[in-house]
């Protein structure tokens, strides 16, 4: 029986209350204020410009590329360290993923292994805040410019983390988000797509609404996308975002007793550089021995203590494996990688109970 699970979402009164007011309203599709709301205040709080709602992150990264006029023949330049949705969405636009390694110390895509990448066919870097650490957004920055290259912000993981005191996402042309129910904060389902140009953000929202012109009812001048979020999943976000200092101020606690718990013996936990904040999306650790791990989950396990792996390399998948490509570090982190109980809810002692399990593990 489960008695600590890697994540569930933080719900209270203010999310019962925004909900049923929307029922209440009787506008509980794609309409209504709690969108207009939630975009709003969800830019306010990122610093971005603009913000289009979508109903995941999935979509949301598809939208972006689409808005970019990523295309056929087009590369994509991804870590290969993530989940497959960053992954997926570049080839549901029609262009090829262009797989890179990751840096040891922060577990993200690696800038140097970036620059070799570029081809003449390279039209963007989409760069994955892994499980909440920024990646080095100054180099990928300076790589993108240099290059004439759209640089896209997966930030599915990472909604509150900072570089350099800056809002992950305002660093490239356009930013991703996902608020499925294991994110820093959720809407059930629900993704947002932000953006400082306006002409990327019209479009984005044009394709998201099944391309309907905007100025001729029941016209539509693209192949548009039913990709909009329901105004009951954004009055759930509404209220989510009026909590999610606490919120992260809760997880970055929990890191920090983690931390401490588990000080003096070979687990690592991810690092946070000094440059930027981290939100710990998920608690993740480094096994010393790869071998370990299966074991070391089924002792977990028997406690009560959900777990997950690390994400598996996508190069290592049977769609994209064919290059036969080998990425060290990235094969290195996944096979000792380790998520441990994440959720805002988890008790101090309930910490505690979970380092002494990992303490008195012997494989």
């Amino acid at each position: 029986m489960i008695r600590f699970p890697v994540y569930r979402p933080n719900l209270g009164e203010l999310e019962k209350q925004y909900v049923n007011e929307c029922l209440n309203s009787t506008w509980i599709s794609s309409k209504g204020e709690f969108v207009d709301r939630f975009e709003s205040n969800f830019a306010k709080y990122t610093g971005a410009q603009h913000a289009v709602s979508v109903c995941n992150g999935t979509v949301a990264l598809h939208l972006a590329l689409l808005a970019l006029g990523i295309k056929a023949g087009d590369e994509v330049i991804v870590p290969t360290l993530t989940y497959i949705a960053s992954v997926n969405a570049v080839v549901y636009a029609g262009a090829t993923p262009v797989f890179v390694d990751s840096l040891r110390d922060t577990w993200q895509m690696d800038p140097a292994d970036v620059e070799k990448k570029v081809t003449p066919r390279t039209k963007a870097i989409l760069c994955v805040h892994l499980y909440g650490h920024p990646c080095d957004l100054a180099s990928l920055r300076k790589i993108a410019s240099a290059h004439d290259l759209y640089l896209i912000e997966d930030c599915a993981e990472a909604l509150g983390s900072l570089f350099e005191g800056q809002h992950v996402g305002s660093f490239g042309e356009i930013a991703t988000y996902s608020f499925y129910g294991n994110k820093t904060i959720t809407t059930g389902e629900g993704g947002m797509v932000t953006t400082n140009d306006a002409t990327i953000a019209e479009r984005a929202r044009h394709l998201k609404g099944q391309g309907l012109a905007k100025d001729r009812e029941y016209w539509h001048d693209v192949v548009g996308y039913n990709y909009r979020m329901t105004n009951i999943c954004a009055a759930i976000g509404v209220a989510q975002l009026e909590r999610i200092e606490n919120i992260l101020d809760r997880k970055r606690q929990l890191a920090k007793q983690y931390e401490a718990g588990l000080q003096g013996t070979p687990y690592v936990i991810q690092p946070e550089s000094s440059n930027v904040r981290h939100s710990y999306w998920m608690i993740s650790i480094l096994l010393p021995d790869p071998n370990q791990r299966d074991a070391l989950r089924a002792s977990l396990a028997n406690a009560g203590i959900e777990t997950r792996p690390l994400f598996y390399p996508i190069h290592t998948m049977p769609m994209y494996s064919s290059s036969n490509q080998r990425f060290a570090v990235a094969e290195d982190l996944a096979a000792r990688g380790l998520n441990l109980p994440s959720y805002p809810d988890l008790e101090n002692t309930e910490i505690d109970f979970i380092c002494e399990i990992l303490k008195g593990f012997k494989s």
